[in-house]
C-alpha cells in the first residue's frame, strides 16, 4: 500500500467520523448503528498507530483518550473570563435593569439562558480545528485541559459546517448529566467507594484528571454559550449562538425555552419562575437564570467592571435547606473496608421528604465544617444519593459543646484505620477479620445482580456468620441440611429453598462471577467488558496492566486494583475454592458473540414486569441480539419496550420525543 492510500483514507475516516459524531450527539438523529461507528474508529485506530507520520490531535480516536498528564499547563485567556453579578430577587433585578437603562437611551432586548451548574471552559478554535481548551482559573490565567476536553463527544474537534471565523474562542460550561452522575454514584457505593457529593464538583474534578482515557469514561457534555473574537463578525448575542449551531457546537435548544429574548423585567420574571418549577425534569443541574443585553454595540457601552460585565446578571435559585439538630455521629464499615461517617438527625422536612440522616462524606469534611455533635445543621438535597450536612449554625451552638473528633479505630474490629496519602477516606486494613467487611463481601456475592442466591439475604448471612457456618461466600457451597435445620427461623423448606438457590448459582455465567467477586472498582459493565474481551480467569489473571487498560472502558486505577486483588494470595484460593465448587470461569463461544445482530445500534429501554422475560433476562436478550440497554429515556432512545404496570410518566416521555412503544409480544416478533 503506497503512502498515500493510507493518509487518504485516515483523512476519509476522520471526515466520516466526524460528521457521524456531529449527527448523534449534536442532532440527535445517527444515521448509522454503535456498531459501524465503532468498526470505523477500529480501523482509524489501527492505521493512525500502523502511519503515526500522519498523526492529528484533534482526530475522532483522541476522543476515547488515553494520554497521562503530570500536569496542567497554566495559560492567559486572550478575553478576560469574568464571573457575573449575583442577585436573588426581582427587586436587585430592577435595580439592574434601572442602571443599564440610565447608560441605554434606544430600546434594547435581554437574552435569557440557564445557569448551569458545571464549570466554565474557554475554546480557541483556529482554521475550524480545536488548538486550546482553558479553564477559568482566576479570570485572567487558567489551566490547558485540552487533552480531556477532546474526549467530550459534543465538543466538536473541527469545525465542516457553515462559514466560521479562522480564529474565535468560544465559551460555555462541561457538566455531568444527573443520570450518569447517579450511575458513577452508584458503582461506587456497589464497589465500596465513597459516592460523589454532587454533579458539579464531580465534573470539575473530572475534567481534572491526569488520565483522559477515565475522562472519557465519566461522559462529560458541554453547552456552549458566548462567542469571542477580535473582529465583529455579529451584532448580537443570540445571532452568534445561531451561528455557532450551523458549525457543529452544542448551544442552548430555543425550541426547549432553555433561551429566550425578552423586553421588560416581566418578561425575566416569567422565565425566572418558569424554570424555578420545571428546573427538576431538566436532565442537569443549573443554579439559576443568566440574564444578558443581546445588542454587542450596547454591551460593548455598558463595557465592564474589574470583576463582572455591567450588560450580564445571574439570578440564583435559593437551595433547598433545612435546619436541625445533629444527635451523633455514627460510623459504617463498607465490604472494602471504607469507613463512611453518617449525621444522624432530628427528622426534618425536606424537598418533600423526611430525612433523618445525612452524608457527612469523610474527616475532612467533619474537620472543615467544624461539625460537632449536639450542633444545628444545616441540610441540603440536590443531585446527591443521600442528602447531605453543608454548614453548622454557630449562633445555636451551646457554649460547652466539645471539639470532636474522627475515630482512629474501626469502629467494629478495632483495628487502627488507615489512610492513603491522597486518599479521602480511612480504611479499616483488616479485610479478612473485621465483621461488616466480610459479611459485606458475602451480601455483594449472593445480590441480584451478582450470583442472585434465591431464599438467601442478608438477615440469613448474619445468621450463617454468626453460628460460624460461613467465613466466606466459597463456605455457601459447602453448607448442608443438618446444621441449617437446627438454626432458628430455617424451617426444612427455607433450608430446601436456601440449597436450591446455592446449587442453581453454579450456572451463572462468568460476568456474573467476576462481579461477584467484589474486586474494588470492577462493577456490572466492567465485569462484563473483562468477561467478553478475556474469557477466561486465566487470561484475566495473566493480564498485564497494559493489557486491562486496552479494554474498552478500564482506566489505570481499575486495571491497578484488578492486579492487586489478584495478587493476594488469599483471594487466589478463594476463587479456587469457587471452581472447585463449579462455578463458571469461563465464557462460552455462544456468550462471546451476539445471537444476531437484529437489535444492532438500537438503544432500547425495558419498564415494567414481563411474562415471557425477566427484567434482567430481557436485557441479556437484547444484548445478545446486539442492541443496547438503557436507563432511561432521552432522544437518543430507538425503542421503549413496555411490560404490565409501566408508569405514565416514562410512556409520557417516550411520546413525547417520538420514541416507539412496543409490548412484550411485539419485541418476541421483532427477535423472531
Amino acid at each position: 500500500m503506497s503512502t498515500e492510500n493510507p493518509k487518504n483514507r485516515i483523512l476519509d475516516l476522520r471526515k466520516s467520523l466526524n460528521e457521524h459524531n456531529h449527527k448523534y450527539y449534536i442532532l440527535n438523529h445517527p444515521v448509522i448503528s454503535d456498531v459501524e461507528f465503532d468498526s470505523l474508529l477500529s480501523e482509524l485506530q489501527d492505521l493512525e498507530k500502523k502511519y503515526p507520520e500522519f498523526d492529528d490531535p484533534n482526530s475522532p480516536t483522541r476522543r476515547v483518550g488515553g494520554d497521562l498528564s503530570d500536569k496542567f499547563e497554566k495559560v492567559a485567556h486572550r478575553f478576560p473570563m469574568l464571573s457575573l453579578s449575583n442577585t436573588y430577587s426581582k427587586e436587585e433585578i430592577i435595580e439592574w435593569e434601572n442602571r443599564v437603562k440610565k447608560e441605554v437611551e434606544q430600546p434594547f432586548q435581554y437574552v435569557m439562558e440557564l445557569k448551569y451548574d458545571g464549570v466554565a471552559i474557554s475554546m480557541t478554535y483556529k482554521n475550524g480545528n480545536l488548538v486550546k481548551a482553558i479553564t477559568r482559573g482566576d479570570g485572567s490565567i487558567g489551566e490547558d485541559v485540552t487533552t480531556n476536553v477532546r474526549t467530550i463527544r459534543t465538543v466538536p474537534l473541527e469545525l465542516e459546517h457553515g462559514a466560521f471565523p479562522d480564529d474565535f474562542d468560544i465559551r460555555g460550561e462541561i457538566f455531568l448529566p444527573i443520570d450518569t452522575f447517579r450511575r458513577i454514584n452508584e458503582e461506587r457505593i456497589e464497589n465500596g467507594d465513597e459516592p460523589f457529593a454532587n454533579p458539579r464538583n464531580t465534573a470539575s474534578g473530572t475534567l481534572k484528571m491526569q488520565d483522559s482515557k477515565i475522562v472519557s469514561e465519566r461522559k462529560l457534555d458541554c453547552f456552549l454559550y458566548g462567542f469571542y473574537s477580535e473582529q465583529k463578525h455579529f451584532h448580537s448575542h443570540l445571532e452568534s449562538l445561531n451561528n455557532a449551531k450551523l458549525w457543529g457546537f452544542k448551544v442552548p435548544d430555543l425550541s426547549k425555552r432553555m433561551i429566550e429574548k425578552v423586553d421588560s423585567v416581566d418578561g425575566i420574571m416569567e422565565f425566572i419562575n418558569y424554570w424555578e418549577k420545571e428546573k427538576s425534569k431538566l436532565p442537569f443541574e443549573i443554579d439559576g437564570i443568566v440574564i444578558k443585553v443581546d445588542d454587542y454595540r450596547i454591551q460593548d457601552n455598558l463595557g465592564m467592571t474589574a470583576k463582572s460585565p455591567r450588560w450580564a446578571i445571574a439570578y440564583k435559585y435559593k437551595a433547598e435547606q433545612a435546619c436541625t439538630k445533629l444527635k451523633e455521629i455514627s460510623y459504617q464499615v463498607g465490604r472494602t473496608g471504607a469507613i463512611t461517617p453518617v449525621a444522624n438527625l432530628e427528622p426534618v422536612s425536606l424537598a418533600g421528604t423526611t430525612v433523618k440522616r445525612a452524608s457527612l462524606h469523610n474527616a475532612d469534611q467533619i474537620a472543615r465544617l467544624d461539625i460537632r455533635p449536639g450542633d444545628f445543621v444545616f441540610v441540603e438535597k440536590g443531585g446527591e444519593i443521600i442528602p447531605k450536612v453543608t454548614g453548622v449554625n454557630l449562633e445555636l451552638r451551646p457554649i460547652d459543646l466539645a471539639e470532636y473528633h474522627y475515630i482512629l479505630n474501626c469502629p467494629e474490629c478495632a483495628t487502627p484505620l488507615e489512610k492513603e496519602e491522597d486518599a479521602a477516606l480511612h480504611y479499616c486494613p483488616n479485610d479478612n477479620g473485621c465483621p461488616p467487611q466480610i459479611k459485606g463481601r458475602i451480601e455483594h456475592f449472593i445480590s441480584r445482580k451478582a450470583m442472585n442466591i434465591d431464599g438467601l439475604g442478608a438477615e440469613t448471612v448474619e445468621l450463617l456468620f454468626e453460628k460460624g457456618l460461613i467465613a466466606d461466600a466459597s463456605d455457601l457451597y459447602h453448607l448442608q441440611a443438618s446444621p441449617l435445620l437446627q438454626l432458628d427461623r430455617m424451617a426444612e423448606k427455607s433450608v430446601d429453598n436456601l440449597l436450591s438457590g446455592v446449587e442453581k448459582s453454579k450456572t451463572q455465567a462468568f460476568e456474573r462471577v467476576l462481579f461477584a467477586l467484589g474486586i474494588r472498582h470492577v462493577g456490572e459493565v466492567v465485569a462484563k467488558k473483562l468477561a467478553r474481551h478475556f474469557g477466561t480467569i486465566e487470561n484475566l489473571l495473566s493480564a498485564s496492566e497494559e493489557e486491562l487498560t486496552n479494554v474498552q472502558e478500564i482506566g489505570a486505577v481499575i486495571a491497578v486494583s484488578i492486579k492487586q486483588f489478584f495478587g493476594d494470595p488469599k483471594h487466589l484460593e478463594f476463587v479456587n475454592r469457587l471452581r472447585a465448587s463449579g462455578l463458571q470461569f469461563s465464557i462460552s463461544q455462544e456468550q462471546l458473540q451476539a445471537k444476531s445482530d437484529k437489535l444492532a445500534g438500537l438503544s432500547i429501554v425495558v419498564s415494567g414486569v414481563f411474562s415471557h422475560f425477566s427484567r434482567d433476562g430481557i436485557k441479556d436478550v437484547i444484548e445478545q441480539n446486539g442492541g443496547k440497554v438503557s436507563g432511561s429515556i432521552s432522544a437518543k432512545t430507538d425503542l421503549l419496550v413496555a411490560g404490565e404496570n409501566m408508569g405514565p410518566a416514562k410512556k409520557e416521555k417516550a411520546e413525547k420525543l417520538g420514541v416507539k412503544v412496543i409490548s412484550e409480544e411485539e419485541f418476541k416478533v421483532l427477535l423472531a
